[in-house]
């Protein structure tokens, strides 16, 4: 039987100071000599099992302390150097490993100043946004990974890219039927490019919703995704085709930093061009208005999903025909935002999720209903929101289904022309909502996680509100 050796030296260092002890009373109570247990204290000899069942009955230590790793400080130093700030001054993970056994109070030290700091770049984050609201724009912005740059850029402006709209409007026309759209896009991939699609079991592309493959000219397709999602993939793939040049123009226009956010907005910017060719814009704009943005309506009418349908409303926004004014959240039931699109309009806050009151919250209660309310900020500015929960790829048995909620919504006033305009009209169904609780001083409030950023707590020990949180 091989002998498990462990290079343990500095937790045989600390166990050996935290006793008082010396090398030389340490070696001789475990039988070896000084010479050895120092360069065992210097990870230049391993502990073997003998030696670790000696130190254990001697001093009686736990032997978890001498064979476990420091797990739980590696993993969180490996947070603190994945940072934008950091990224790149450690290759590899053996010398946080290394950093977290010698020295693993200097490492949790490490770890609670880089939360500090998140911590206030995120409260820097929603003063900034307060100063924003107030006019003063603020010109410091900080390390940001190529997702959050190209997140930032979509947000600030209308989710609106003509040149794409208009290619794909040209392209429809030029394909003349489109009654079985599926089928008229895997006819154009065959006849102007040899690519012939083909939808694959979960077994032979378990991780991937779409692959395709120059060698073969084929485009393979996951199963696990329903027909609308097949559809759109599908959809992508002929628009980075027929009309990259346009997707490269408007991707341009964005000025992006890197290659990466590049990429990260060319996948985007692809994802917008398919659902022009799924909805192409006058068609899509022309049935909105007359079905009162009733977006199961239009899902049926465009045989698409009702997450497609949402978002395709978030796009009407062409200058001389234009629809209303939508925005769309998307988050999980963590509360963590997937994405915004066309929110210039919703207050929005750079730390914490959204206010707990909000629709899309109780959607997670009531999978596939949709809820439409109205909700009043604190300075008066409301708005409708349609909540409803979206599900995922198709979960194989044993793993849990992926389900999201979205919701869409406008300012109060435009939304009164839509279907959901009349049930969130009434008083009763208005919210008294904030964008979130560090940016919120509504008082006596059930829901607030967090006190404002921009009161102190109001501590009172003869008085006690309804909010954990109270504020003066």
């Amino acid at each position: 039987m091989v002998e498990r050796k462990i290079f343990a030296g500095p937790r045989v260092r600390r166990i050996r100071m935290g006793l008082g002890l010396t090398q030389t009373a340490m070696a001789e109570a475990l039988a070896i000599s000084p010479s050895y247990l120092n360069l065992i204290e210097r990870n230049q000899r391993p502990l073997t099992v003998q030696l670790l069942i000696r130190l254990a009955s001697v001093y009686k230590i736990d032997l978890d302390v001498l064979q476990g790793e420091a797990g739980g400080t590696t993993t969180q130093l490996r947070e603190v150097f994945a940072d934008p700030l950091l990224a790149g001054e450690i290759p590899g993970d053996q010398e946080i490993i290394e950093v977290a056994e010698a020295a693993p109070n200097a490492a949790l030290g490490m770890v609670k100043l880089y939360r500090a700091y998140r911590e206030q770049a995120a409260r820097l984050s929603d003063l900034a946004d307060i100063l924003a609201r107030e006019g003063h724009e603020p010109s410091v912005a900080g390390a940001r990974l190529p997702i959050d740059e190209v997140r930032e850029r979509l947000e600030q402006r209308p989710n609106f890219f003509p040149l794409i709209e208009d290619a794909a409007e040209a392209f429809i026309q030029r394909l003349g039927s489109t009654e079985d759209l599926s089928g008229v896009l895997k006819g154009w991939l065959k006849a102007e490019h040899g690519i012939a699609v083909r939808t694959l079991p979960v077994h032979a592309m378990p991780n991937l919703r779409r692959r395709y493959d120059r060698h073969s000219m084929r485009l393979f397709l996951s199963e696990r995704l329903s027909p609308f999602d097949r559809a759109r993939e599908l959809a992508m793939e002929v628009a980075l085709l027929a009309f990259g040049p346009q997707i490269v123009a408007e991707l341009e226009g964005l000025s992006l930093s890197s290659d990466e956010a590049r990429r990260i907005a060319r996948f985007e910017l692809a994802r917008y061009a398919a659902h022009a060719l799924m909805m192409p814009y006058g068609a899509f704009l022309s049935a909105a208005q007359k079905a009162r943005y009733d977006v199961d309506v239009l899902r049926s009418r465009f045989d698409v999903s009702f997450e497609q349908a949402a978002n395709r409303l978030t796009t009407l926004a062409r200058p001389d025909a234009a629809g209303i004014s939508f925005f769309l959240l998307e988050l999980d039931h963590a509360g963590h935002v997937i994405r915004r699109a066309g929110a210039q309009a919703y207050p929005r806050a750079g730390f914490g999720g959204l206010c707990p009151k909000l629709g899309i919250h109780a959607a997670f209660a009531q999978p596939g209903q949709v809820l439409s309310e109205a909700v009043e900020m604190p300075d008066g500015r409301a708005f409708l929101t349609v909540s409803r929960t979206v599900e995922g790829p198709q979960a194989v048995f044993g793993e849990r289904l992926r389900r999201t909620a979205i919701l869409i919504g406008c300012e109060l006033a435009a939304g009164a022309e839509s279907v959901y305009g009349p049930a969130a009209a009434s008083p009763s169904a208005k919210v008294l909502a904030g964008a979130a609780c560090r940016l919120c001083e509504r008082r006596g409030c059930l829901a607030r996680a967090e006190p404002p950023l921009t009161r102190p707590l109001g501590l009172d020990e003869m008085v006690t509100g309804l909010s954990a949180f109270d504020f003066q």
